[in-house]
């Protein structure tokens, strides 16, 4: 909980481990005499109000005073070219056998120094929204990306719109600084034409260079705090996360955990129907204290896309910013965004936390619930997985398709079926802390469901099945039975939708999956000088799946 320009200033010596040699490079840049701190969100619209290109449209902003914004503030929309979407290809992180880190420290002394004759904006907020874990973040950037700094402080929490006392009072996390991203969108390189997005994990430090996407600033700075949350006893979370209010004494509290376009949005927000009094925690980014279950939402907006609203939605009255939208003009004289991904895809908005009419900063109930969103074809509508390291081990090898928030490298098949551990592709610390801090959840009595939200052998599984299929799990009518000759599956029949495990073909095909993510984790134990190897259990219980399909 440390303020970054104040308390780590007492103990400096090379043998402090909250500095290093890229921390430091980037820490100074903020210090210099071309550096303008923008305070407030106030500030911040208005300058971004006025920033060359950006359309003010004539949506109003719903109760502004909520984010500290004027009475009469208006959603702004800022296009980027023709980059809409992340770019995993341009991560580069310190410790990785890849990386040298003279050449990178190198590197950034000199993209810092590219930016001293050009203005340059210090953004702070918060993230985490609750005292059991805040931390602050510092976003330096040049002008001329004033919406950025603006989207950026409404999606976390400005310091300067009341916060500071609950930060105040916030655990403190020895040994750790601020959060520091040092961006130039501007920055060109031939060594790394997709741009880079370095990160110094251990010390808190990024670097975000060549990159206008948003996306980039918000998971950048999110994979800061998700790193620090995991180093002090948190499952980081990248997912969504609701609590059903059965009854006065009775809540179950789900998470959902998937990919961009697998369903994490909608099933965290679904209403049912008006059936359940539904409190929303978050759909994006969480954390779960590891000892208790308890949660933290990380950030109080939502980044969500438009491609699902259409302008006339009633979603869109919770709009507070847009980005990569077109735009138009009504009879009335009206400019108005258009919506539903015409102009491109992954086409983005900035959604208010009055979003969730029933939304809180913490769940003290502990998590019952864990779903793995997957789309694999082998894998029935649902499942209830038995044994806590192989409910891990399916989070470590969670397969689905990739997202149209994704900017691929040359080469990549966006359809491909992929495995994505635990969702969360901003991860940059060792796989085998997640497994370690997921397998403890199970271990601790949090049941483990795996939801297809694809297709099963080419049937569609229909939102509203998943969604009766989570209304029988929570009001406990879900009569899961024994899944052939497998252990640790359990099935929930659905007419329609029996796997046929004495098909052979069906039987190889559940056997190739399986052995896929064998093939990963082995993988992914020798790479990178075996950063992310995870315990030897996980294998041998998916061998054991597989063992179990060979049968006369």
């Amino acid at each position: 909980m440390s303020t970054v320009f104040q308390h780590r200033a007492k103990d400096i010596h090379a043998e402090n481990s909250m500095f290093s040699s890229i921390r430091t490079t980037i820490e100074t840049a903020f210090f210099g005499n071309n550096v303008q701190v923008v305070h407030e969100v106030a500030n911040a619209y208005e300058m971004a109000k006025s920033s060359p290109g950006t359309i003010v449209t004539d949506l109003p902003i719903y109760k502004p005073e909520s984010y500290g914004l004027p009475e009469e503030a208006r959603v702004l929309l800022f296009n980027d070219g023709a980059v809409k979407g992340r770019c995993a290809a341009a991560r580069r992180i310190v410790g990785e056998p890849r990386v040298h880190l003279g050449e990178y420290e190198a590197l950034l002394r000199e993209a810092v120094h590219g930016t001293h004759s050009r203005k340059m904006y210090h953004a702070e907020s918060y993230v985490g929204l609750d005292e059991d874990f805040a931390v602050k973040a510092h976003l330096l950037i040049p002008e001329g990306y004033e919406n950025t700094v603006y989207n950026w402080l409404i999606n976390f929490q400005c310091v300067k719109n009341g916060h500071t006392e609950r930060y105040q009072r916030s655990v403190p996390f020895e040994g750790e600084g601020d959060i520091l991203v040092f961006a130039d969108p501007d920055w060109t390189h031939p060594d790394f034409p997709l741009g880079l997005t370095f990160f110094d994990t251990e010390h808190n430090t990024a670097a975000i260079l060549g990159m206008r996407y948003f996306g980039e600033f918000k998971k950048g700075t999110l994979t800061l705090a998700w790193g620090i949350a995991n180093r002090n006893g948190f499952a980081a979370c990248h997912g969504g996360l609701k609590r059903y209010n059965l009854s006065d004494e009775e809540k179950f509290v789900i998470g959902f955990f998937g990919l961009s376009g697998s369903g994490k949005s909608t099933l965290t927000h679904a209403p049912h129907k008006g059936k359940y009094d539904v409190t929303v925690l978050h759909d994006d980014a969480f954390i779960i204290n590891v000892e208790n279950g308890t949660a933290v939402a990380m950030e109080p907006s939502y980044f969500d896309k438009t491609a699902d609203y259409p302008l006339i939605s009633d979603d869109n009255r919770y709009l507070l910013s847009l980005q990569n939208c077109g735009a138009t003009i009504t009879d009335e004289g009206k400019i108005v965004p258009v919506m539903e991904d015409i102009r491109n895809t992954n086409g983005r908005a900035l959604k208010s936390k009055l979003w969730s009419p029933n939304r809180v900063n913490k769940f003290e109930e502990p998590v019952n619930a864990i779903v793995w969103l997957m789309k694999d074809d082998a894998l029935p509508p649902i499942l209830k997985v038995k044994n806590p390291a192989l409910a891990s081990a399916m989070g470590a090898t969670l397969a689905t398709k990739r997202t149209s928030a994704e900017r691929l490298a040359a080469g990549v098949d966006p359809n491909a079926l992929v495995i994505e551990p635990y969702a969360n592709p901003f991860r940059t610390y060792p796989l085998g802390r997640d497994y370690d801090a997921f397998k403890k959840l199970f271990e601790d009595g949090v049941d483990c469901y795996i939801l297809n939200t694809g297709n099963f052998l080419g049937l569609d599984v229909k939102k509203n099945m998943t969604l009766d299929i989570l209304e029988r799990i929570i009001e406990k009518r879900a009569d899961f039975i024994p899944w052939g000759p497998f252990e640790y599956f359990e099935i929930l029949p659905i007419e329609g939708f029996e796997p046929k495990l004495m098909d052979e073909s069906y039987k190889e095909l559940l056997r190739s999956r399986m052995k896929a993510r064998i093939d990963y984790i082995e993988r992914k134990a020798v790479e990178r000088g075996g950063f992310d190897r995870i315990r030897p259990e996980a294998t041998k219980l998916l061998q054991e799946v597989v063992n179990q399909l060979i049968w006369e």
